[in-house]
This record gives C-alpha cells, sequence and structure tokens, in this order.
C-alpha cells in the first residue's frame, strides 16, 4: 500500500471533524466515562491522558472472540502472536509489551508471563472476553496510579454486574449466545443469569469456546521445515464468573466474586517433524498438550455519601488469584549412532504457577479552598505473590527400553529460577484541582510503592545450582504525575502532562540460575539490579461536540535501565565457565503522534440520521539508544477508518485497516563470514476490508455478523512477523487468516 492511501484516509477523517462548530447538546463519544486514567469516574474528555474505551455494544458489532480481535481497530495497541503452537501472547502499547504493560481483571493484575526454550511459553491470556462489560486502556508511564510494571500503560477489564442485566422493577434476566468463526472453525456458547431484589442481587455467566487451527496465508503443507501452513490444533476452553451483591442500603454494597477460566489446546507441531541441522536427529513425531487456568475469588465493600472530613466514599476489596500453566511436549526421534541409529522419545513438562494475595482500598473526597475545587484520590494497595516454575522430563530409549532423566543440557527436574515469594506495598495520593470557573483542570499525584524478593531454595534448584548464591531485593521507588485538561472554548481542551514508570527487577532476572559444566557456562544472580524506568511527556488537543469528536496528541518517552537476560560478563578461570547475568543496560526512546475521531451526521442533516464516521491512526518512531537501533516492535504507521448506518433494527459498518510497510528494523548482525549480514523482511503495507451487520430481529434477538478481509488479500501483520531474513522461505507462516466470516446469535429475555 502506498502511503499515499493512508494519507488520503486520514485527511478525510481529519477534514470531517476539523470544520464543524459545536452545535448543542452532548458529546457522544468522548462522554464515556472512564476510571483507570484517574481512578475517578471521568468522562474521557475530563482526562489528561489517551484513553481508549471498548464497552460491551461494540465487542459485540465487532464479534470480538479474542484479544486480537478486541483491538483489530486501536491502532498504537499491538498483539503478538507466535507461529506453531502458542498462539497470542502479547499486548503491546505503543511499542511496549510483555509484563511491562500492566494487565488487570477488576483491578487485580493478571498472572506474569515467562518463557524459555521452544517448549515452554507461560502467557498473560487468562480472561474470556465473554465475561467483561468494558474494556479501559490507558497510554503511557502509569506507574503513579499502579505502580511496578505499568510502565508502557493500563488495559484494564471490567466484568459484568447484575446490574448491567437488571433495569428498574426488573427482577430476573436470562440470556444465551452461540457464535461461529471461519478462521478456525470455532464454536461458542455461553449464558448469563441474573435475578435482582430489595437487597440481594446476583449473577452466573458460563460459557465454552472450542476451535481448531487459526488459519493463515500459507499454502505450503506437509511435514518438515518448510511447512507454512498452520499446524494442526485442537483447542477447549471454558469460563465462569458469578457475583453475589448486598446492598443494606442506597449507599453501600458488598460484593462477593469467584471467576474461573480454563484453556486446552494440542498441537501437531507438523512443521518441526524431519531432519533437524541443529541435532543431528530426525524428528517423526512432535506433539505438544498445553493448558492454563486462572481462578479468583474476591470480597468486596462500596460506600458513598459518608460525611467525613477524610472521604466521601471508600472501596476496598480483598483477593486470592491461583494461576498455573502446564505444557506437555512430545518428540519421537531417530538419532543416528555410528553406524547404526538410535529410537528416542523425549518428554518434556514445563510448569509456572502463581499465587497471589492482596488488599486494596481507595477512598475519594471532594472539597473546595476558596473558588479551587478539589477532587481528592488516595488508597493503598497491598500484594504478596508466590512464583513456581519447574521444568521436566525424560529420555526413553525405545529399543532398549532403558529410562533417564538427562537431556543434555539438563539433568531434570530443573527450575530456571528459585521458588520467589514477592511482597508489593504501596500508596498513593492524586489531587484533580478544578479552578478558572471550571475550565482548567489539574492533575497531580504521586505513588510510593516499596518491592521485596525473597527467594526459597529446595532440592530441585540447589541440586542444579550447588554453589549458587541468592539475593533477596528490598527497593523503594516513587513514581510523580502531572497532568492537566484545559478547555479553551467550547468544546475544545487541551490536554497532557508528564508522568513516570517503572518495573521493579523482575524475580526471575535477579536470581536466574543453571550451569552447565558439559558446554561450560554458569547464570548468576545479580542482587544490583535496578528499577526499569521511563520519563514520558505527552500533549493532545481533543474536540467533544454533538456531531463530532477528535483527538489529536503527541508523546515522547523514554525509557532506562532496561533488564537484559543472561547477557555475557565473564569468565570463571576455577571452574573454566562463562557467565552470563542479567543486567541493566538497554535505554530506549519511544516518540510518536496518535489520532482518534469520528463524526455523527444526524446531527448535521436529518436525511443523513444513521450514518456515522469514525477513524484512528497511530505514527510511532522507537529506537535503542544504546546501540542507535531502530525498536523492532514498534509498529509502522497504521489507521483504521469505518462508515457506518444504524437503524433501530439493523445495522452496518464498512471498517477498513490500513498499515504502512515496516521499513524500520535493526541492522542484521554480519553472516560469519564478516560480510553483512542478510536484510530482515520487510513487510509490506496493506489496506483491508472488512463488513460487519447486525439485525434485531425479535424483541431481545439479535443477529451479528461478520465478513473479514473482503477482498481476500495475502498480508502480513507487523505485529505477528519476527526478525527474519528477506530470503526466507517460510514467510508465510506469519500471514493473517484471508477471507473468513464470523456469526452469532444472541437472545435475552
Amino acid at each position: 500500500m502506498r502511503p499515499s492511501l493512508l494519507s488520503v484516509s486520514l485527511a478525510l477523517c481529519l477534514s470531517s471533524t476539523a470544520v464543524l462548530a459545536a452545535p448543542e447538546g452532548e458529546a457522544r463519544d468522548f462522554d464515556q466515562i472512564v476510571v483507570t486514567a484517574t481512578r475517578t469516574e471521568r468522562a474521557i474528555s475530563d482526562v489528561p491522558n489517551t484513553v481508549d474505551v471498548i464497552d460491551r455494544a461494540r465487542m459485540d458489532t465487532l464479534l470480538v472472540r479474542d484479544i486480537a480481535d478486541l483491538f483489530r481497530f486501536e491502532p498504537g495497541i499491538t498483539v503478538g502472536s507466535s507461529f506453531g503452537r502458542f498462539g497470542l501472547n502479547d499486548i503491546r502499547i505503543r511499542g511496549l509489551g510483555g509484563n511491562r504493560v500492566r494487565i488487570q481483571t477488576d483491578g487485580i493484575a493478571v498472572p506474569d508471563a515467562f518463557a524459555i526454550g521452544s517448549f515452554s511459553s507461560a502467557n498473560r491470556n487468562f480472561v474470556d472476553l465473554e465475561t467483561l462489560k468494558r474494556v479501559e486502556v490507558v497510554r503511557g508511564p502509569t506507574s503513579s496510579l499502579y505502580g511496578s510494571d505499568a510502565l508502557g500503560g493500563v488495559v484494564s477489564f471490567v466484568t459484568k454486574d447484575p446490574s448491567d442485566y437488571l433495569g428498574a422493577g426488573d427482577t430476573a434476566h436470562f440470556g444465551t449466545k452461540i457464535g461461529f468463526d471461519s478462521a478456525n472453525e470455532g464454536l461458542f456458547a455461553g449464558a448469563t443469569a441474573a435475578f435482582g431484589g430489595e437487597r440481594w442481587s446476583g449473577l452466573v455467566a458460563v460459557s465454552h469456546r472450542q476451535g481448531k487451527e487459526t488459519e493463515n496465508s500459507g499454502e505450503a503443507g506437509g511435514e518438515g521445515d518448510a511447512r507454512t501452513q498452520a499446524n494442526p490444533q485442537s483447542s477447549s476452553g471454558r469460563s465462569v464468573l458469578g457475583k453475589l451483591v448486598f446492598a443494606p442500603s442506597e449507599a453501600q454494597r458488598f460484593k462477593l466474586t469467584v471467576e474461573g477460566n480454563e484453556d486446552d489446546v494440542e498441537t501437531d507441531l507438523l512443521s518441526a517433524y524431519g531432519f533437524q541441522s541443529l541435532t543431528g536427529a530426525t524428528n517423526t513425531q512432535v506433539l505438544g498438550d498445553d493448558h492454563q487456568s486462572r481462578a479468583r475469588i474476591t470480597f468486596s465493600h462500596e460506600i458513598d455519601g459518608l460525611s467525613s472530613a477524610l472521604a466521601d466514599s471508600v472501596d476496598w476489596q480483598v483477593y486470592r488469584q491461583d494461576s498455573r500453566t502446564r505444557q506437555d511436549s512430545v518428540e519421537m526421534r531417530i538419532v543416528p549412532s555410528g553406524a547404526a541409529t538410535i529410537r528416542d522419545r523425549r518428554e518434556r513438562e514445563f510448569y509456572f504457577d502463581q499465587r497471589s494475595y492482596g488488599v486494596q482500598a481507595n477512598a475519594r473526597k471532594t472539597f473546595e479552598t476558596g473558588s479551587v475545587a478539589h477532587t481528592l484520590a488516595y488508597g493503598l494497595d497491598v500484594e504478596r505473590t508466590e512464583t513456581k516454575q519447574k521444568r521436566d522430563g525424560r529420555r526413553i530409549f525405545l529399543d532398549s527400553g532403558v529410562v533417564t532423566n538427562v537431556m543434555l543440557p539438563d539433568v531434570f527436574p530443573v527450575r530456571d529460577f528459585p521458588i520467589s515469594d514477592t511482597t508489593k506495598a504501596s500508596v498513593y495520593v492524586q489531587d484533580e484541582i478544578t479552578f478558572a470557573d471550571g475550565a482548567f483542570r489539574l492533575v497531580p499525584a504521586v505513588r510510593v510503592d516499596h518491592y521485596r524478593l525473597e527467594p526459597e531454595v529446595d532440592n530441585i534448584f540447589r541440586e542444579d545450582n550447588p554453589t549458587t548464591q541468592l539475593a533477596d531485593l528490598s527497593e523503594t521507588s516513587v513514581s510523580p504525575k502531572l497532568g492537566f485538561v484545559w478547555t479553551f472554548a467550547d468544546a475544545w481542551s487541551l490536554y497532557g502532562g508528564y508522568a513516570r514508570g517503572f518495573r521493579a527487577p523482575p524475580y526471575n532476572d535477579v536470581n536466574i540460575g543453571f550451569t552447565n559444566f558439559q558446554f561450560g557456562y554458569t547464570a548468576i544472580p545479580n542482587p544490583d539490579l535496578k528499577s526499569e524506568t521511563s520519563d514520558g511527556l505527552e500533549l493532545g488537543l481533543r474536540y467533544s461536540g454533538a456531531a463530532a469528536y477528535a483527538s489529536l496528541s503527541a508523546y515522547y518517552t523514554e525509557y532506562d535501565d532496561f533488564i537484559e537476560s543472561t547477557r555475557q560478563v565473564g569468565f570463571d578461570p576455577v571452574q573454566r565457565l562463562v557467565i552470563f547475568q542479567s543486567q541493566n543496560i538497554d535505554d530506549a526512546r519511544i516518540r510518536g503522534v496518535e489520532f482518534k475521531g469520528g463524526v455523527y451526521f444526524d446531527a448535521l442533516a436529518p436525511a443523513l440520521a444513521g450514518w456515522s464516521l469514525r477513524g484512528a491512526a497511530a505514527l510511532s518512531r522507537g529506537e535503542d539508544r544504546t546501540t542507535g537501533e531502530d525498536l523492532s516492535s514498534v509498529d509502522p504507521l497504521t489507521a483504521t477508518l469505518g462508515l457506518a448506518f444504524e437503524q433501530d433494527s439493523w445495522g452496518a459498518e464498512l471498517a477498513g485497516r490500513f498499515v504502512g510497510r515496516r521499513d524500520r528494523l535493526p541492522t542484521p548482525p554480519p553472516a560469519q563470514s564478516g560480510a553483512p549480514g542478510t536484510p530482515y523482511f520487510e513487510s509490506p503495507g496493506h489496506a483491508l476490508l472488512d463488513l460487519y451487520a447486525h439485525w434485531t430481529f425479535a424483541p431481545g434477538t439479535r443477529l451479528n455478523a461478520g465478513v473479514f478481509n473482503l477482498a481476500d488479500r495475502k498480508v502480513w501483520q507487523a505485529g505477528l512477523v519476527p526478525l527474519a531474513a528477506e530470503t526466507s522461505a517460510t514467510l508465510d507462516r506469519y500471514t493473517a487468516p484471508g477471507r473468513n466470516v464470523a456469526v452469532s446469535l444472541s437472545v435475552d429475555f
């Protein structure tokens, strides 16, 4: 796709919004209420950040089934994926992802991601999107309110409540939904029941999903490393959300929440069959059996209308959350041994478990000092987490029947870091200061976090690391923020500010531990690791009128002391081992411009009732300040544009997705001969069209349908393409699905 196509798309959207006056009436998009940005209920137009909100109705219209669907039309937010086995694995905001982005459900952080080697990858994709009523995303450093891991931003999932289904006078609700997605032959079914009375209300939502591998546009099938089609998969998942609410008065609510989610995926890795040049073996079978689960129980209390000098409202919650990832792998191999061969079965098991306990409390107080109004928010957050990781395995010689736990370079079982207990304790305070008759809002905030890491040595870790001295870690970090919103004219405002982010040194980097005498290397702890930090500046302009809305912002963020895991740092002449250690070495800079806007044509002319236009765009640049190289995690220019028509009983939307060429990549390493390395593949720009429609053909009954990639184009989505040589014969592995469809039917009564 030529840049001119993107320029035309942006010009259409910008021109549609910039020339409009502000008719009387309420804005229709930036009026949405968000909580994540300031921990207070505020319309988007009143917060000093770039915030995205995707509500339940929008998720249903877009037939959202996973996080890739969720952020399909949110430029600047990327969902990563890997070919072969593990699928969706990352949410990146403005080029920063992994555990550097806080992902939370009802304020509670989802478990960490951790990966090592080719057979182990625990991701953070633990939330069933059907249980959600809203998703909020705050872009940029947000540690002043959410502490460690909010280095790049926050993705906040908010689950459904009984009140979302029960209107005034309603005592019961029941709804069901079924759906199909052709991209992975996926089937979905779910049901929700809610009840309510004068004091008590409750909700139960259950769902089941199943499917196969998500197709791509690869054409090479068969077995071996030349395969570009997706590997065969079979997946299933289920979830339950239960809530019980007791309201002794209009001002108080006690809530008990129970949530569970689990997924199973079986993969036949045909692409890993055949001769393996690194090992000299021939794989005759490679299978993966992966399971992940998360369970949470929360008890919370909300109080409004307090007559106290300290607070007008208070909420608190206590919780426990357990997660487990288990991944089993089986390789059947033929290994040459002189003139003979050895038939070899290798079984591997990977476990990554986390258990968290915590308490959160928040208070808000509104008061005035002269002509200045204040909304004070403050609170505390204490969480203790136990993290366990283990790899186990066995090698079975099929001809002799001998079984051994030696599978070089490992002697199983092993832990790549010790059992780790982490404690995070923090307090924060924020004041929203409003003056000049409400035209100016100043938002200073600060949070103090104390992080403590306590490793536990067990026999598994000690046998593999007999001389490793583990390190405790205790660190305190202060994260300030200063934001502002200036409404300088009717419907126009300027917003922005400064924010600092940080990420405490992870347990797996502080106390990484493994020694391999055969290959002559060891990894040692680093008790001197510093927190990763970021300093971000943002400035934006908003227009929020009855006929149109628009936001244009620019940001600049510097990231310091990024941690590089297992960096070679020296040599032990006594044991003759090369020494590796995690260290703070990398600094990065990411800057960019983002736009979001739309037009409601019925406010311009009655004859255009029902028509609307929406668009968004993001252009970012990132570089490693240590090497001067471009950051591959930063996407090229991305934009979306949608034209919709809405009536009482039906509607449709034609939506375009536009991506520029991915031409800002780091320099490849030189070849062994010293000649320049083969350049990395620059995924070409593209334009895709999707068509959505919905029809309410009976009271409480709605049919949603979507056709994606209408022109059946072969494209590479930048966020899914690794750093691969442009001469690679398997680039088609990373292509998106061709034309595919999805439908859903929901019935509520």
